[in-house]
């Protein structure tokens, strides 16, 4: 295949890249900074990884670059977690939003068109609860609940692809385990001896290995059957608690001392509801065509991240 990438230098980009390059297809790296890209996947090591500069905001002529592309993988979008200022807020959504509209713009103007499309969005679609469970056919949460207009919006924009005839899949991914990320963050006081559950420890978190989220993508790419919305979680969430165990029997640490909400709260401002609420998401769907998953229980996987 030829597959082009947004968001390619990311935690799951720059894996999903390396995945691709080492099964022979050819990839196109979307990327706003090209000195940064060229240097995470050098011509010596990546000979069929091609870097583009562009503005995900902006039409251009990288847009002519998806021109005979197979597919196309959609995973740029501004970081949420940091504090949620009035801008940051714009920012992501802005990012996701209209960084997909210009995409499906320029698969639209194609010829050849990119087979498929497949776009992120996030398990945040469906608001957060201690009590209820999502899937697939869940309806979004509340108007007034942030994170789940940005994932309408960036999946709106999405849907605007498939009059062109592009198949579309679009993945709700949960939090992304892998050495970095959400892990990466918990790992030092762990080791430190000061690990233990955020908040309450109740909230539940779902979740889903980096190696099987990318293997999810690289399915949605080859397996024409897919089409519409899937759940990027594994098959077994856990509340925060159990994740916090699991963490510290890996580590061999103990795993009791508590971070209090306040403190996320001060990190990440509004920012932190993701975490310190959570939600019981399954991916039903995604098991209904067969996806198989390397580390369906969270031990395992934090196992082979810290190890």
């Amino acid at each position: 295949m030829k597959v082009a990438v947004t968001g390619a230098t990311g935690f799951v980009g720059s894996r999903l890249v390396e995945r691709l390059h080492q099964a022979g297809h050819s990839v196109i790296v979307l990327s706003r900074d090209a000195d940064r890209a060229r240097r995470v996947f050098p011509a010596s090591a990546f000979a069929n990884v091609e870097v583009v500069a562009y503005n995900p905001l902006e039409s251009g002529s990288w847009q002519g670059v998806l021109v005979g592309c197979d597919g196309v993988v959609n995973l740029a979008g501004e970081t949420i977690a940091e504090r949620w200022t009035p801008d940051r807020k714009q920012a992501i959504l802005t990012s996701r939003q209209q960084g997909t509209q210009k995409l499906v713009e320029a698969i639209a103007q194609a010829n050849p068109r990119p087979g498929v499309l497949v776009s992120a969005s996030a398990i945040g679609y469906y608001g957060t609860s201690e009590t209820a469970t999502f899937d697939e056919t869940t309806p979004p949460a509340d108007p007034d609940n942030y994170l789940s207009q940005v994932c309408q919006a960036w999946e709106a924009a999405a849907q605007k692809v498939t009059p062109s005839g592009t198949r579309l899949v679009i993945l709700r991914t949960g939090i992304v385990l892998g050495l970095g990320g959400a892990i990466g963050k918990m790992l030092t006081p762990f080791r430190l001896f000061a690990g233990g559950p955020i908040g309450s420890g109740r909230q539940w978190f779902s979740w889903i290995h980096r190696d099987d989220l990318v293997s999810l993508i690289i399915k949605a790419l080859e397996d024409s059957s897919m089409t519409g919305v899937y759940n990027a979680t594994a098959p077994n969430p856990v509340r925060m608690a159990d994740l916090s165990q699991s963490l510290g029997k890996v580590l061999n640490r103990p795993s009791w001392l508590p971070v209090p909400e306040f403190v996320l709260e001060l990190l990440l401002g509004d920012g932190a509801q993701v975490v310190l609420e959570g939600q019981q998401v399954l991916p039903k769907r995604t098991q209904s065509v067969g996806f198989e998953y390397a580390y369906p229980e969270v031990t395992a996987a934090l196992a082979e991240i810290v190890s």
